[in-house]
């Protein structure tokens, strides 16, 4: 038997644009009739959704670029989610009990058009890996770095969504030796013992004291970055780079977790002419310009998993209500890995 629909449903709206960084008092979860999907549309109870950085960016103001809306006070918060079909309008090739992800987090109900949902097949053995950010270091180190056997690889803010899957990735496409960075001891330790880093670097205020710690355990240089925070650590990285090393910046911290800026720049000084000179590379890692990557990720991720080679760290908060405040704790830096809301039943 089905279970009965509630009659309402809950969501986290931005109650008020903050000036700096966002905290729980901008947000309000508010109560809503449960929607009815329309033709081509299904009604999505979510299980899960991710709470990930990129919102400061968007609650600022998305700049140019960036092919996500802004939000505005007022508005519903979003972001990737995994649910199951509950109900679904005429015409839609989406039936109850299908398991799908979206772009309609931060609800515990999503109306959303069938065709913008993806259906979930059975290449990953947990529902909730479905919202890593692997598939960002997974392309950013086939498609830009290209890693090469015996590479020395760079990755920083390593404790975060992507780099707890950068590091173990590049290990699994022949990277001779992983360095990472963080701000915190304990995830550093944590890094090394759990994750396979082998060394694991916890930068001062200075990007000078990160360049002499990596030129501690890199003396002949790094090969590739991939590179998630930008400012400093940037500065930093192009001085212990090898001639011909290739960077790949997949996110910008430095910017989005400032309370000193919008969220949506993340300025940096570089050294152009040693750019030029060791004839480095930097590029911009987007998922928009390699659709293939996805799909190849997912394969690869879901064998890796079932093979043990590889671990997805994440921590799962329960509850909506609870939403902001892990919001509030992801730019505070308080957790390892990716960070999802869990939905239970209600």
């Amino acid at each position: 038997m089905a279970t009965p629909l509630p009659s309402t449903t809950r969501e986290i709206r931005l109650a008020a644009t903050p000036e700096g960084l966002p905290g729980p008092e901008h947000f309000s979860v508010v109560a809503q009739p449960l929607p009815t999907p329309g033709p081509g549309q299904v009604l999505v109870r979510n299980r899960y959704f991710l709470v990930f950085p990129g919102l400061r960016t968007l609650i600022a103001g998305a700049p140019e670029g960036v092919p996500l809306p802004t939000i505005n006070a007022g508005e519903v918060l979003f972001g990737p989610a995994v649910g199951e079909v509950v109900g679904a309008g005429p015409d839609s090739p989406l039936r109850p009990g299908d398991t799908v992800t979206h772009l309609l987090g931060w609800r515990e109900h999503a109306l959303v058009a069938a065709a913008d949902c993806t259906p979930v097949g059975d290449a990953l053995p947990d529902p909730v890996a479905h919202l890593s950010s692997g598939s960002a270091a997974y392309g950013a180190l086939t498609r830009l770095a290209e890693v090469r056997p015996g590479d020395t690889i760079f990755v920083t803010g390593a404790a975060g969504a992507v780099g707890t899957l950068a590091g173990q990735v590049a290990r699994l496409l022949g990277a001779g030796k992983v360095i990472g960075s963080t701000r915190s001891p304990a995830k550093a330790e944590r890094l090394r013992t759990d994750l396979g880093y082998d060394a694991v670097l916890v930068p001062g205020d200075r990007s000078s004291t990160l360049a002499r710690q990596l030129g501690t355990v890199a003396p002949e240089g790094i090969d590739v970055l991939v590179d998630t925070v930008g400012g400093g650590q940037l500065t930093a990285a192009l001085t212990a780079a090898r001639r011909g090393a290739r960077f790949a910046l997949v996110g910008a911290l430095s910017g989005q977790l400032s309370p000193h800026r919008d969220g949506d720049s993340a300025p940096v000084e570089i050294d152009t002419f040693r750019v030029v000179n060791m004839g480095i590379t930097l590029r911009g890692y987007s998922g928009i310009d390699h659709p293939e990557v996805a799909q190849e990720w997912a394969e690869r991720f879901g064998g890796w998993l079932r093979s043990g080679e590889i671990s997805f760290p994440h921590v799962r908060i329960p509850g909506i209500e609870r939403a902001p405040q892990a919001l509030q704790e992801l730019f505070e830096g308080r957790h390892f890995g990716t960070v999802v809301v869990e939905l239970p039943d209600r």
